[in-house]
């Protein structure tokens, strides 16, 4: 049977399967961008991209990829930097858990692996940060291992394929999905297979509007025979967010400004700020209660003075209406918190701190 779908257990037979990749590799041996983390199968080099990848565009990672590894051009480097000096590099990219992760998994491959990266699965899979799909990753395309991928890209794809109907990130169509990727793996040449899979889910079968007419594959390809492109994978259901309303403080002293360290269970966990709280409303933010919070958690008083800058932007499930206030004759001694240090920076050293996203558009404006 030609195409993949019409079979009952969702999986090809040897003739399809061996047409599969011979079409897949072919157009890949022509289709493969140029991009840093292919410049050789440096398994290290090649991990940092697929952390960096993970829930961000190719061509943010680029310069990130770039700026990374030029810094720290070793897993022993990593592992020796202070994690402020990862934070810092990685800011911007958001999802800051992956570069803690990172730097933790860094050590732990010097510690136990003698500063090697290890070539087994489960001790690929053991590390920090790192799951089936990105153990896999790794394995195959920087020791050809026979380890099958499955992440958004693919996902899609292969639920094409199958003409799958349902939801590919439930249980069931994981387990289908999963099986699929394995089935169809080559004998030989594991690493640009599986590349190839990520790069025609990512240029070709796209979302939106997929080049059909360009796909090696579309003989194959299920959800093109049942005219269903545009209906598969079945969406996921929208997220509901939640409005928030929040002020940061700029307090100044001199020519320095207030920052404060976010602590482990925050949402920018080691990374700079300034003093940030929410707020129940507008009323709130014109009330003493604001003043009061500022002095609980620095050890400082002052009123709450004019607006800076007003900044939405979008946290997981939360839409964040962001209002950045003065701090008016701030007076009173900093309070000390191991867990959430503050200190006094000098405007025109706010880039020596990894800060976070709004933090560092706060910094931007001062610094005018």
């Amino acid at each position: 049977m030609d195409a993949i779908a019409s079979l009952d257990n969702g999986l090809p037979d040897a003739a399809c399967r061996r047409k599969f990749q011979r079409q897949i590799l072919a157009w890949y041996a022509g289709a493969a961008r140029d991009l840093p983390w292919r410049a050789n199968r440096d398994p290290y080099r090649i991990w940092i991209s697929e952390i960096m990848l993970q829930q961000t565009q190719v061509a943010t990672v680029r310069g990130y990829f770039q700026r990374f590894v030029a810094a720290f051009p070793t897993v022993a480097d990593l592992a020796a930097a202070e994690e402020a000096e990862v934070l810092r590099l990685w800011e911007g990219l958001g999802y800051y858990r992956r570069a803690r992760q990172l730097h933790a998994a860094a050590q732990k491959i010097v510690a136990e692996h003698e500063g090697r990266f290890p070539r087994d699965f489960d001790q690929v899979l053991a590390l920090p940060g790192i799951g089936r799909y990105t153990a896999g990753a790794i394995c195959s395309i920087a020791y050809d291992a026979a380890a099958p991928i499955l992440e958004a890209n693919t996902i899609r794809l292969h639920a094409r394929l199958l003409a799958y109907r349902e939801d590919p990130t439930k249980t069931a169509g994981q387990r289908l999905l999963w099986s699929f990727a394995e089935h169809v793996l080559p004998d030989s040449d594991i690493s640009s297979f599986n590349q190839a899979l990520m790069e025609l889910g990512s240029e070709i079968c796209t979302p939106r509007n997929p080049q059909c007419e360009a796909c090696p594959v579309a003989t194959l390809c299920g959800a093109r025979r049942q005219q269903a492109v545009a209906e598969i994978p079945a969406p996921k259901k929208k997220m509901k967010y939640e409005d928030r309303l929040e002020v940061a403080i700029v307090v100044r002293r001199k020519k320095e400004v207030l920052l404060r360290q976010c602590g482990p269970e925050e949402r920018w966990a080691g990374l700079w700020d300034f003093p940030r709280f929410h707020v129940a409303s507008e009323a709130e933010l014109l009330s003493g209660e604001l003043a009061s919070q500022l002095h609980a958690r620095t050890g400082l008083s002052a009123a709450i003075g004019s607006r800076l800058t007003t900044i939405k932007h979008g946290v997981t499930r939360y839409r964040i209406t962001l209002h950045c206030h003065e701090a008016e004759g701030a007076s009173g001694r900093l309070r000390k918190d191991e867990t959430a240090p503050l200190v006094w920076a000098s405007v025109d050293k706010l880039h020596d701190f990894a800060l976070s996203t709004t933090g560092r558009k706060i910094a931007r404006l001062l610094a005018k």
